[in-house]
């Protein structure tokens, strides 16, 4: 059985170097800065272009979501803001959840692989999910190998799924389970 109530109560996770905090409002300005960066809406996919409002509207109301968990990633040494972490798309039926991360800052330094493992031991052991599951496109090597050391396998393709700057490229759908050994 489902603890929806996991997903009311915002949780702070604490790593060796990354804390997980809820997101709100007061993340807005450093969120603003690496939203609109050129490399963290190419790996997102993002064709839009974001103002400040749009993303303190979002961070101010990330706190009264209650199907969802949307936590910023903290570097536990000073608090400076990386990126964000959710689960988000809840299929209770299925006991599923979707995962996305976004870092904005010290990408390929490892903190986003233990942020998502902390996140996924909140999933499984927290909330009871079974399954979570992710798209990242194949540009994205990084990220695909930070998700394969979290135990995510890839599960299929989808090809030409997105079209940046006139070429079309592949979005890897991966999963893990909570009985896979990770």
């Amino acid at each position: 059985m489902l603890n929806l109530q996991a997903l009311v109560d915002k949780p702070t996770l604490v790593g060796e170097r990354v804390r997980l905090v809820p997101l709100d409002a007061s993340h807005a300005p450093a969120m603003f800065a690496g939203v609109n960066d050129p490399e963290v809406r190419r790996f997102t996919g993002t064709h839009r272009v974001f103002t400040f409002e749009d993303v303190e509207k979002y961070s101010a109301s990330r706190p009264e979501q209650t199907d969802r968990v949307d936590l910023a990633v903290l570097r536990a040494e000073d608090g400076k803001v990386l990126g964000d972490i959710v689960l988000n798309d809840l299929d209770a039926a299925n006991e599923k959840m979707g995962f996305r991360i976004a870092l904005i800052a010290e990408q390929g330094k490892g903190y986003g692989t233990e942020a998502t493992r902390l996140l996924l031991r909140y999933a499984f052991d927290v909330i009871g999910l079974h399954r979570v599951e992710l798209e990242v496109f194949d540009f994205n090597p990084r990220a695909i190998a930070s998700y394969r050391k979290c135990g995510f396998v890839e599960e299929g393709r989808l090809r030409e799924a997105l079209l940046w700057e006139g070429r079309w490229h592949d979005a890897l759908l991966m999963g893990v389970l909570r009985t896979d050994n990770i």
